[in-house]
C-alpha cells in the first residue's frame, strides 16, 4: 500500500523560503512511481509544481515556480523534498505529495489526471 505523508509546511512572509517533505512508504523509487508535488489554492483548481523520475531523477517544474524551487529525493531514506525560495503570496496553497506511475516521463508527469495517490497535503501561507 502506497502512502504519502507531507510535512513543513508554514506560515512565511514573501520572499521567504520553506522546505516541504514527503515521507513515502510502499513505494521503491526503483520501478513503481514517481513522486511530484501539487497544490491547490482556495477557489482555484489543483495544479502540478514539480516531478521527480525514480528511474533516472528527471526533474520536471511548472513554470510558475521554474527557478524558485527544487525537487529532491533520499533514495534511501524514501523521502522526496521540495525547497521553495522567494516565495510569493499566490503560492499559498495546500501542498500535496503524489505518487506518479513510472511510465508517465517527462513533463508528463506535471499533470493532475495521471496522479495514482495522493498526500493529506500540508498547508502553505505565505504573507504579503
Amino acid at each position: 500500500e502506497v502512502q504519502l505523508v507531507e510535512s513543513g509546511g508554514g506560515l512565511v512572509q514573501s520572499g521567504g523560503s520553506l522546505r516541504l517533505s514527503c515521507a513515502t512508504t510502499g513505494v521503491t523509487f526503483r520501478d513503481d512511481y514517481s513522486i511530484g508535488w501539487f497544490r491547490q489554492a482556495p477557489g482555484k483548481e489543483r495544479e502540478a509544481v514539480s516531478c521527480i523520475d525514480s528511474s533516472d531523477g528527471y526533474k520536471t517544474y511548472a513554470d510558475s515556480v521554474k527557478g524558485r524551487v527544487t525537487i529532491s529525493s533520499d533514495k534511501s531514506k524514501k523521502m522526496v523534498y521540495l525547497q521553495m525560495n522567494s516565495l510569493k503570496p499566490e503560492d499559498t496553497a495546500v501542498y500535496y505529495c503524489a505518487a506518479v506511475p513510472i511510465y508517465i516521463v517527462g513533463y508528463a508527469c506535471l499533470n493532475v489526471g495521471v496522479v495514482a495517490h495522493w498526500g493529506q497535503g500540508t498547508q502553505v501561507t505565505v504573507s504579503s
